[in-house]
């Protein structure tokens, strides 16, 4: 089968082994691939959690078609439309879990299909699980122009969310934020930045802030959060490390919380997805939950599609197709 691989000269075109699955795994025929950030650090070999290695297919969410299933799966049948979470996504064929399976709904394509499951995923976790979010609270998502960061804040209005703030440094996907749930959008930029939230929250706070930036951004977001409240800490677009006021944590007495889904075991990430089929499968098939795909690109030009991501030209998700499949 063709494949994306990771090498020295980063991602290339090749000629890779078809997998077969195992007993309890199910072999996909991938119809579309969503990009994520966490492949630009697989490019040269690295590893995301326990997926990556040189030579191995990239990504991390697939799209696709049951071709496949081992002896001891049961629910699914060949032909189902799938999509899911799992490693070598950047090929005609793909072995996953059934555990971490969703239906695709009726009607919804493969492209859009294949944009939706870490979204889904780690922002259940983030804002229902981790984040204890509640209806009538307020949240702000830091880094709300990504694609993790809009269907988040679609997360946060099917749950009742009061208030709902985004924040994005670049003006054109600022202003459409409020497309997507935002009541407010902010500009990180702006060093008042802080004091925008807490006039928009009566001087409190939010209740919950979903941070992908971290960084520098660390004290104003203990600034940023009511007496109480939480912090959960999902990414580091701005930086792994930075100053952090602990006298401030400690009087504000937030409840600071750090998620991957890299150290997850199997049945952890089983659990998530099973979550997510109770909270958010009913929404989404119904469009209430959805992604903008930026652009669209074929298998053989996916390294173009990461370069546009790695130089941040996107709104909303990448997508590859696979064309000769």
């Amino acid at each position: 089968m063709r494949a994306v691989v990771s090498s020295a000269d980063g991602a290339v075109l090749a000629d890779h082994l078809q997998p077969t699955p195992g007993p309890d795994e199910i072999l996909v025929r991938v119809h579309a691939a969503a990009l994520n950030r966490a492949d630009l650090a697989m490019l040269r070999g690295g590893s995301h959690g326990r997926t990556g290695g040189m030579g191995l297919p990239l990504g991390l969410e697939w799209a696709g078609e049951i071709v496949s299933i081992g002896a001891k799966v049961a629910g699914w049948k060949t032909g189902d439309r799938v999509m899911a979470t799992g490693g070598g996504a950047y090929a005609e064929y793909a072995l996953g879990s059934p555990q971490r399976m969703l239906t695709i709904p009726s009607g919804m394509s493969f492209e859009t299909a294949a944009t939706l499951p870490v979204a889904l995923n780690t922002m259940h976790d983030a804002i229902i699980t981790n984040g204890e979010f509640k209806a009538g609270q307020s949240i702000l998502i830091q880094g709300a122009s990504s694609g993790v960061g809009l269907l988040a804040q679609q997360i946060a209005k099917h749950a009742g969310a009061g208030l709902v703030l985004g924040s994005s440094t670049n003006p054109e996907r600022r202003t459409r934020l409020t497309e997507f749930g935002a009541d407010l959008a902010i500009d990180t930029s702006d060093p008042d930045w802080v004091k925008q939230v807490l006039a928009a929250t009566d001087g409190k706070g939010v209740d919950l802030i979903i941070d992908q930036l971290s960084g520098t951004f660390a004290n104003g977001n203990l600034q940023a959060t009511r007496i109480g409240g939480r912090i959960v800490n999902v990414g580091r677009l701005a930086g792994d490390n930075a100053p952090f006021n602990f006298d401030l944590h400690a009087l504000r007495r937030i409840n600071y919380v750090g998620v991957t889904f890299r150290t997850r075991s199997a049945e952890e990430v089983a659990r998530i997805v099973s979550l997510v089929k109770r909270d958010l499968y009913a929404a989404m098939a119904e469009g209430k939950l959805s992604l903008p795909v930026d652009r669209v690109f074929p298998l053989e030009e996916t390294a173009e599609a990461l370069k546009r991501m790695r130089r941040n030209e996107h709104f909303g998700k990448i997508v590859i197709t696979m064309t000769g499949a």
